[in-house]
């Protein structure tokens, strides 16, 4: 099971994510890199909770912060 989050992660490299957090924020950037724990670190963050966004820049998000991602579509 690990091995296949971590493939699926690894695809998604340098394509945009969508992360839902524990403090009901949700947040939306290209995943630059990840680690066993889930760390991840983003380019271009925004928190896209409200009606206008607000950018962050490059992030790094702990781990046990995070209650989903959304990963983008498998290409054809």
């Amino acid at each position: 099971m690990a091995d296949e989050i971590s493939n699926l992660m690894s695809q998604s490299k340098d394509k945009s994510v969508l992360l839902r957090l524990r403090n009901n924020k949700t947040v939306k950037g290209n995943l630059v890199d990840f680690d066993v724990h889930m760390n991840l670190t983003l380019n271009d963050a925004e928190d896209v909770s409200e009606e206008n966004p607000i950018k962050l820049g490059k992030i790094l998000l702990r781990g046990d912060n995070i209650l989903a991602i959304s990963l983008p579509d498998e290409e054809s």
